[in-house]
């Protein structure tokens, strides 16, 4: 294996934005259109509707310039919100009430959300759709969740909590209340929401 093949397997792992043909990087001018069509048809007819035809579509593209840059369906939707959402910021305030003080102004702010409609056509296919289920969790779960396992860990360290804390429980209950408000409401979490679970759940939870 060369190395253009190389770099065009690592690539394609990273969700098949940018792969290489022959040597030449591709041209990525169009990027954004299609990830701003793929979300815009994921708003609107949600993720099973949604299909590369449609994207090429709404982007004005062809499906083979898609194809040349994502791997799939799965992996241009998750790459598309993954843009939307804005770089995963990992605060260390030297507190652990600082940290997901910073954690989630960065989640609720108004420059990374994203149309409820988009997170819940997302959401409801995760149920029946293993390849977006893994698509989701290996790009966007996982480094979310150790941004949130590395908080806690330096709260071990500062002695804030305590070293018997089941730290996995921990670390899922911020997101999983996060999308249970966007299940139960229909409506994306803000920062009185996030605010609440952090004093009244997490922060208890985590010190006691």
């Amino acid at each position: 294996m060369d190395q253009s093949d190389v770099v065009n397997r690592r690539l394609a792992l990273q969700g098949g934005h940018g792969v290489r043909h022959r040597g030449h990087p591709l041209d990525t001018s169009r990027d954004v259109a299609i990830r701003d069509a793929a979300l815009d048809l994921l708003s609107e007819i949600g993720y099973d509707r949604l299909t590369m035809d449609a994207v090429a579509a709404r982007a004005h593209a062809s499906k083979a310039t898609i194809y040349r840059r994502w791997q799939g369906k799965a992996s241009l939707v998750v790459d598309a919100l993954n843009c939307s959402k804005g770089s995963i910021i990992e605060p260390d305030t030297g507190s652990l009430e600082g940290d997901f003080a910073v954690l989630s102004q960065g989640t609720c702010s108004q420059e990374n959300r994203f149309n409820a409609q988009v997170m819940l056509g997302l959401i409801t296919a995760l149920a029946h759709d293993a390849e977006l289920r893994d698509v989701v969790r290996e790009r966007m779960i996982e480094p979310r969740t150790r941004v949130i396992r590395s908080i806690f860990e330096r709260a071990v360290a500062r002695g804030e909590v305590s070293t018997e804390r089941n730290l996995d429980l921990l670390v899922s209950l911020f997101p999983a209340l996060m999308i249970q408000q966007v299940l139960v409401t229909g409506e994306l979490p803000d920062t009185d929401f996030a605010s609440r679970v952090i004093s009244d759940v997490i922060l208890p939870l985590a010190t006691a």
